[in-house]
């Protein structure tokens, strides 16, 4: 089977900017659904690329960088568990496409996409059934949405240590499914799904302080995550620790309950920097920064949600 019949086809009927798009993330119990649009232009064929459900992690990660490396264009859509919640898992699938397209410099004038359906308009598309089996283009866009979701689910592991998102990525495994009748659903459980739907604990379970402060330090990493940061240390020696553009963040939360005020185990100001945050910087593995900055952040928790409030201190080179 020639893997980029499909890219032959159109190309020879004159198409010139062919993308190809999947998504990734659609079963699972927890997490994002993640879609890529991927424009390989005539990029030399990478060996080994075929749907990401047949190949290894390890060899997903390898290709996952020789693809950027190569191809003209992509883009990357992510719909998190809120809005699937809001709109049902289908229909944020293709929301994430509206984004994955809309996030390409390259309008593309064909889409192959997987399956047999997608919500997309005003441009021409070719839908294909197990088209990441038998698009080059999808099978790209297969294994770059596959490995953006897993990298999250990874990030995800350091926040929420009881449900090993790093090893299922969310799926609805034998372990994972006795974490959420031990421990009940995290904050990104997809609450519209069944057996979570069941176990969604109430402000009620979180009755003593070291529960409630985890709880906050949780939501606040969970959406540092979100607008792609790493998170280096979580709920050790500083409540957040996370990198991202090459920053160094350390956060510590507040989190209010009522009339309660629950403060972080060790505020942060800039009197620590020569102290407990040079000490940590000593002794950490990864140099990938050159800036330090500190957040003091209060999280609000109440019955039908929470309110965030961040104060930044300033930019402290290193």
């Amino acid at each position: 089977m020639d893997i980029l019949k499909y890219e032959k086809l159109f190309t020879s009927q004159g198409y010139r900017n062919i993308v190809g798009i999947d998504e990734a993330g659609r079963g699972p119990l927890a997490g994002p659904v993640v879609a890529v649009a991927i424009n390989c232009g005539t990029s030399n064929l990478i060996e080994g690329v075929k749907d990401s459900k047949k190949i290894s992690e390890k060899k997903r990660f390898l290709l996952y960088d020789k693809i950027l490396k190569s191809v003209v264009d992509v883009g990357i859509g992510i719909v998190h568990e809120n809005e699937i919640d809001s709109i049902n898992i289908l229909q944020a699938t293709y929301v994430a496409m509206r984004k994955a397209i809309k996030n390409l410099k390259i309008k593309p004038d064909l889409l192959l996409i997987d399956g047999n359906r997608a919500d997309i308009k005003d441009i021409k598309q070719k839908n294909i059934i197990k088209g990441d089996s038998l698009s080059y283009s999808i099978a790209c866009a297969s294994i770059i949405a596959k490995v953006t979701r897993d990298k999250m689910m990874v990030e995800y592991s350091k926040v929420f240590p009881k449900y090993n998102f790093d090893k299922h990525k969310g799926y609805g495994t034998k372990f994972h499914l006795k974490a959420i009748y031990d421990n009940n659903a995290c904050p990104i459980h997809r609450k519209s799904f069944k057996p979570i739907s069941e176990y969604l604990p109430t402000l009620k379970y979180f009755k003593d302080n070291k529960k409630i402060r985890l709880l906050s330090c949780q939501i606040v990493a969970e959406k540092m995550i979100k607008k792609n940061a790493k998170i280096i240390s979580f709920n050790e020696d500083f409540d957040i620790v996370s990198i991202k553009e090459n920053i160094l963040i350390f956060s510590s939360v507040n989190a209010i309950i009522g009339n309660k005020t629950i403060n972080s185990k060790i505020p942060l100001n800039i009197v620590n920097l020569d102290s407990t945050i040079k000490n940590f910087i000593l002794n950490l593995n990864s140099g990938n920064f050159n800036k330090v900055r500190i957040y003091n952040i209060e999280l609000e928790l109440k019955k039908d949600g929470h309110k965030i409030n961040v104060k930044k201190d300033d930019l402290y080179d290193i």
